[in-house]
């Protein structure tokens, strides 16, 4: 990771120091704002560093630990940039648009994915043949729709450890279903939101698209640094698995071939140092002594 200051001065240079007019400016803001210039409230990139870094730490240890991180994006300028870092991380996300339930309603949601699923296999099955054009034509769309909204989750099979939101003040629906079932949030927090809402807020711009680039690779590259963490930790155990197995034939083999060794050896000691059969003389039956029976 970078220094303090080589961060804040990309972070600067990003604009994520520029918030909202100071007529739109939320009070609990205040310890993070910096100053005011022509009526805009300027971020204390200070603040946006320290919080920016305890969120990655977070975030790395959540990953590392094998669990899910969604990300919320569905403002325009915002969900291509978040779609694509979640997918370097493969991680899930939702940048269309946040269906009501998705986390609170999550079994009735995963019915509508395996839905999706089923007609996107229908599609691509040799029997797709002997359904008719106007068919094909009416499921293409329908998995069309559904994939727009859906796709992010396809491969989510439980509810996600966090939630990384962009704008918690637009995603205000997202944000209240993860707080009611007790899910972690971090969000990019502008001076016109509540940073009390949220778990670990980074104080910064959320709408400039180079301010949302900026935060959100920085995350992910956190998440990887977890990922390739928990990687690397999984390879040691097996290669120690590895090893104590190979240590264990190598034994079990040694104890094999001493305890074969050892009964040879006492056979052929029996045979050089035993008592030896007398062979018998003239090669077969007692020749008969002078003077006996005549």
């Amino acid at each position: 990771m970078e220094t303090n200051t080589s961060l804040q001065q990309q972070l600067l240079e990003a604009g994520v120091h520029f918030g909202h007019l100071k007529k739109k400016w939320n009070p609990k803001m205040l310890p993070y704002i910096f100053a005011e210039k022509k009526g805009i409230h300027i971020i204390d990139l200070n603040k946006t560093v320290d919080h920016l870094q305890e969120t990655a730490a977070a975030m790395k240890q959540i990953a590392k630990s094998g669990k899910k991180i969604m990300f919320v994006a569905t403002k325009k300028q915002a969900k291509e940039i978040v779609s694509d870092c979640a997918k370097k991380v493969n991680m899930p996300f939702a940048t269309e648009r946040w269906l009501g339930g998705m986390l609170t309603n999550f079994n009735t949601v995963r019915k509508s994915v395996k839905k999706m699923q089923s007609i996107e296999k229908l599609l691509s099955d040799a029997n797709a043949d002997s359904l008719t054009k106007k068919e094909k034509l009416t499921l293409a769309r329908d998995k069309d729709k559904m994939e727009k909204v859906l796709g992010g989750i396809a491969q989510m099979s439980r509810l996600p450890a966090a939630l990384f939101l962009v704008d918690i003040g637009h995603e205000h629906i997202a944000l209240a279903e993860a707080k009611r079932l007790g899910i972690t949030t971090f969000g990019m927090v502008d001076t016109n939101c509540d940073p009390n809402k949220v778990d670990f807020a980074i104080p910064s711009n959320d709408d400039a698209t180079k301010s949302v680039a900026i935060i959100t690779n920085y995350i992910t590259a956190a998440i990887a640094e977890g990922l390739a963490e928990r990687q690397a930790a999984k390879d040691e155990d097996e290669e120690e698995v590895d090893n104590e197995n190979e240590t264990k034939a190598a034994r079990l083999q040694a104890e094999a071939e001493a305890e074969g060794g050892s009964t040879s050896g006492g056979r052929g000691r029996q045979g050089e140092g035993g008592p030896k059969r007398r062979a018998p003389q003239g090669g077969g039956a007692r020749k008969p002594q002078a003077g006996g029976k005549r």
